[in-house]
């Protein structure tokens, strides 16, 4: 078999071709991640592989529920969390529930109830608060040192897949967040 230069230049066009569609779509649409640590239990656990779409945020604003691969304020690493507020709302979390703008979340998808009380906090123009669902070991937006507010500019994608181990692969889909007016802690006298 006898290949003539028209054939490898063929076969090396198509090869580049490939590979710059690949880093297309990993630069712009795409990534993996895998996750590291406790702070995603009971939904994910550590060794998981995720994918991460990259360009819904181009064009619309993370929403509460929504689960995020996020870059702390050290540059060398990236997090996995989910996002309980956004910006313009105000947040409390007040014996062991989460408050959002007065009104408790119910969410059945963390872990346990949270240990620690955090005060009230409102969600500055161009951020999210994020939280693990292991509220109780877990790094996030109430860290003010590490993790703090996060700018959209650091929410690197939504996370759309667990796509490893294969046996438990499956789409991640953010939950209807169900908001319950708690009328003993309203002074109606005031």
């Amino acid at each position: 078999m006898e290949f003539h230069k028209s054939e490898t230049r063929e076969w090396i066009e198509s090869i580049a071709g490939s590979v710059l569609t690949a880093l297309f779509i990993m630069v712009f649409l795409f990534q993996t991640y895998k996750v590291e640590g406790k702070s995603m239990e009971p939904n994910l656990y550590e060794g998981e592989r995720l994918i991460v779409d990259k360009l819904t945020y181009r064009f619309r604003a993370p929403e509460p529920g929504e689960i995020v691969v996020i870059k702390p304020k050290d540059p060398t690493k990236k997090f996995v969390k989910r996002v309980v507020a956004t910006e313009g709302q105000n947040l409390q979390v007040t014996n062991g529930k989460l408050r959002i703008n007065s009104l408790t979340v119910s969410e059945p998808y963390i872990k346990e109830a949270m240990d620690d009380d955090f005060p009230f906090t409102h969600i500055p123009e161009g951020t999210v608060f994020v939280m693990g669902d292991n509220r109780n070991r877990s790094m996030d937006s109430r860290d003010k040192r590490n993790v703090d507010f996060v700018p959209l500019e650091n929410v690197v994608g939504r996370a759309v897949m667990i796509y490893w181990p294969f046996n438990q692969a499956q789409i991640i889909k953010a939950p209807e967040l169900e908001r319950e007016i708690d009328f003993t802690e309203i002074d109606f006298f005031n």
